[in-house]
Formats: structure tokens, C-alpha cells, sequence
């Protein structure tokens, strides 16, 4: 990651930053405030959200001020690392929970003080609370939760004279294949290509929904050479061999948009495998044709017996590397953040610039408070999948191994390998990835 490189040149940044805002490296300034800054991949929108909150936390706290700092998140965790290790770094971080354990054992994430961490074990789901626990203590707090399921065009859906979303896979093959008959360039389903999580968690919901699971109980060994993993391995090779599938069609650049949300936009792509935080940005890119888009479970599989999606949560983590007085005020800034007063009609203000993404919040009452828009025609169907959601595994090496296993479905997606040779190669680089992090 450049580590080394980079942070000799922020040294110097750093320094420069430090005389221009009058800051000292402990956190301090010249009227006695603490800067805490805020590093998220947010887009404009809700980070103007999270900079009013700012503002609205430092008018109730005047001796904090914090700065938010936005990243494309294909930059978010090397930013993190490169500049956190610095006491001048990010204070706080917005974070994928699948990175916690490196981060953890890095020291990138401060431990959470005990009563930040008693309120997050009162007020959200054990699940999530678990995922942002590393050896028995608590080091974020938990924001959102997303989850996958299928997303369908009706309108591309009655033109192929297809009358209800596949509820297995022998029907998502038949439905893809319509999709893809009725021409104009169109795909019958895609699968999200050179972006980490948008390739493996649809992959991994249809193996979970198939009965299978990326790793081992123990969670320290892949578990990709299954009978139920070959033959989610193998319906890709299928749609792939029946031209229902383009992956030229679904690429996505830095900013986790391009080609696989323009073609769906555009109504070239019938089906696609996506989480809930697509909402905004299909609204925003469809106008009216957003009324096209349905949602429905992930396809059961020949093995399975119920839909289940992959399911995972972000937190907002405390920098172990600021300093105690920067700390300190991070973890005030995000309890309040993070608390039922800070929002509107009960939520926090927190779970407000969620809603807006149209991402779940993970906080009870924020579920509670947002209950009529997670009722919403596109969002309850991942609300219902809650049930039945398949955590994805935080342990040391899985985020690595998830590259790995990246690696393999887009060389299947690409006609380079077939079906079993992509999971033998994924689960010895998986295994090797797991090792290689103990």
C-alpha cells in the first residue's frame, strides 16, 4: 500500500496543516478546542449531512470542532492506513467491518471506553454488535447494515412475458435467458465486476441461499470446494456459456457506480444482485423509470432450502493512534452522533443520513423511528431478508481472501476458467490468505 513512501510525504503535510489551523500534535489549538476529522467515502450529499451534525455536536460543544474528510471508497481503507498511522491522522473512520480484525490487531482502532461500549450492547442487535467486537471488546460503533436480493426491471420482465421475480435457480437461468432474448443489447443478468464486495457477496448470497458458505465453521479454512459452492460456481458458468450474462456490462470504477448501474439504468440489464444502498442512486439516475424496479429474495439453489443474503455493517472507529485528548473527543462526537437526540422524532442523526442512502440503520430505535420508510416497495423485501441474512465472516484474513475469491469468479465471469477450477484456485489462495493473517 505505499505505506513507508506515503507517510514520509504526510509528515510533511501534516506539519504544514498543523501551523495553518493552529494546532498542536496533541489535539490542542490556540483557543483550547480539540479538531477531531472524520475520513468517510460519503458522496457530497451526506457529507454536507454529517458536516451540519458537525456543527450542530460543536454549538452543544464548543471546545470540538470536527472536520470531515471524503474519500472514493475504493481509497478508503489505504487512506486509512497510510495516514492513520500518523497521530495526525484521521481521528475517526466510517469502516467496512470485514477490515476490523487487521485494523484491530494494528491498532488503527482504539478499544471502545466502557460506557460507549455498554450503550452499543443496550441498543443494537447482538449480530451487528458482534461484528464490531474483536476478542471480547468492543471497538466501533455500529451505523448500517446492508444485505442483498434480487433487483428486476418489471418493465424488461412483462416484455419477456416473464410474470413473477425467479424464486429458484432453474427459474432465475429461464428468466435470464428470456431477458436476454428480447435483444437490444441486453443481458439478463448481471454480476458487478472490479470492485471486491460488489463480485463475492452477490456470489456468496447465492451460495448461502444454496446451502453453502464461504468458510469453515471455524472459520479458518475456505469451504469453496463444496458440493454446494461447484454448483453456484456452475450456474455462473452457465449464464456465462448462454450469453445471459455480459461482465463487458457490469464494471464498476472507484466510486463503486459505472457500466453495472448504467446498464441496469438504462433497462439493458434485467436482473442484478445488489444491496440496499443502491436505493438513492437508482432514484436519482432513473426519475420516473425508478417505478420499474422491484426487489425480491435471492433465488433458493438445488442444495438450499431458504434465501439467504450475505450481510454486513459498518462502524465508525476511534483512531488507537490519536491521542488521548483527540480520543476522547471522538468518542463524545460519535456517541452523540449515534444517540436518540441528535436526530429528528427519535432517531439519531446518524440513522437520518442513513435513511437518506436508503441504508438500514442498525440502532433499535433508529429502526423504530424510520419504521414507515423501511416499509418503503423497494426496501422491505431487505428488511424481511433480515431474518435470514448470512453474516459475513470478520476474522483475521477474510477481507484478504475475499480479494482472492474475487479474483476467481471474475476470471469464471470472463470464460477463463471453469467452474472447478475457479473454486479449487480460490480455496487454496483463500487458505493461504487466512494463514498468512494468523
Amino acid at each position: 500500500m505505499k505505506k513507508h513512501t506515503l507517510l514520509a510525504g504526510l509528515g510533511v503535510a501534516a506539519s504544514v496543516a498543523l501551523v495553518a489551523t493552529g494546532c498542536s500534535a496533541s489535539g490542542g489549538s490556540d483557543d483550547g478546542s480539540t479538531e477531531v476529522t472524520f475520513l468517510t467515502h460519503w458522496g457530497p450529499d451526506q457529507v454536507t449531512m454529517l458536516e451540519d451534525a458537525a456543527a450542530a455536536f460543536t454549538e452543544e460543544n464548543p471546545d470540538i470542532t470536527v472536520k470531515v474528510q471524503a474519500v472514493p471508497f475504493a481509497n478508503l481503507l489505504s487512506t486509512l492506513r497510510t495516514q492513520g498511522a500518523s497521530a495526525d491522522g484521521p481521528t475517526i473512520a466510517g469502516i467496512y467491518d470485514a477490515w476490523l480484525p487487521e485494523l484491530a490487531r494494528d491498532g488503527l482502532a482504539a478499544e471502545a471506553p466502557s460506557d460507549v461500549a455498554k450503550d452499543v450492547t443496550d441498543n443494537w442487535p447482538s449480530g451487528v454488535v458482534n461484528a464490531a467486537t474483536q476478542e471480547g471488546a468492543l471497538y466501533g460503533i455500529p451505523n448500517e447494515v446492508d444485505l442483498y436480493q434480487l433487483n428486476y426491471n418489471t418493465a424488461l420482465f412483462e416484455e419477456a412475458g416473464i410474470a413473477a421475480p425467479p424464486a429458484t435457480w432453474d427459474e432465475l437461468l429461464t428468466a435470464a435467458d428470456a431477458i436476454t432474448a428480447t435483444g437490444d443489447g441486453r443481458q439478463g443478468i448481471g454480476f458487478i465486476t472490479s470492485w471486491n464486495s460488489g463480485a463475492v457477496h452477490p456470489f456468496l448470497s447465492l451460495l448461502a441461499s444454496n446451502g453453502g458458505s464461504f468458510l469453515n465453521e471455524a472459520g479458518d479454512a475456505a469451504d469453496l470446494e463444496s458440493p454446494e459452492a461447484l454448483e453456484t460456481a456452475e450456474l455462473y458458468q452457465q449464464l456465462v456459456d448462454a450469453g445471459a450474462t455480459n461482465p463487458a456490462m457490469s464494471g464498476a470504477n472507484a466510486n463503486t457506480t459505472g457500466p453495472y448501474l448504467d446498464n441496469f439504468v438504462n433497462g439493458k440489464t434485467g436482473m442484478i444482485i445488489m444491496a440496499n444502498w443502491w436505493e438513492s442512486s437508482l432514484k436519482d439516475a432513473m426519475g420516473d423509470d425508478f417505478a420499474n424496479v422491484a426487489t425480491a429474495p435471492i433465488p433458493v439453489g438445488p442444495s438450499g432450502d431458504v434465501s439467504s443474503s450475505i450481510s454486513y455493517s459498518w462502524d465508525t472507529i476511534v483512531n488507537g493512534n490519536a491521542s488521548d485528548e483527540k480520543q476522547a473527543a471522538a468518542w463524545k462526537f460519535l456517541s452523540w452522533l449515534n444517540g436518540p437526540d441528535s436526530g429528528e422524532n427519535g432517531s439519531s442523526a446518524m440513522g437520518d443520513m442513513l435513511i437518506s442512502m436508503g441504508i438500514l440503520p442498525s440502532r433499535l430505535s433508529d429502526v423504530e423511528a424510520h419504521a414507515e420508510a423501511l416499509g418503503s416497495d423497494f426496501l422491505s423485501s431487505y428488511v424481511a431478508a433480515m431474518e435470514t441474512a448470512t453474516p459475513f465472516p470478520t476474522v483475521l484474513g477474510a477481507s484478504a481472501g475475499a480479494d482472492a475469491l474475487q479474483r476467481q469468479i471474475e476470471s469464471l465471469l470472463n470464460g477463463q476458467v471453469d467452474a472447478a477450477t475457479a473454486m479449487k484456485t480460490a480455496t487454496a489462495d483463500v487458505d493461504a490468505a487466512l494463514t498468512a493473517a494468523r
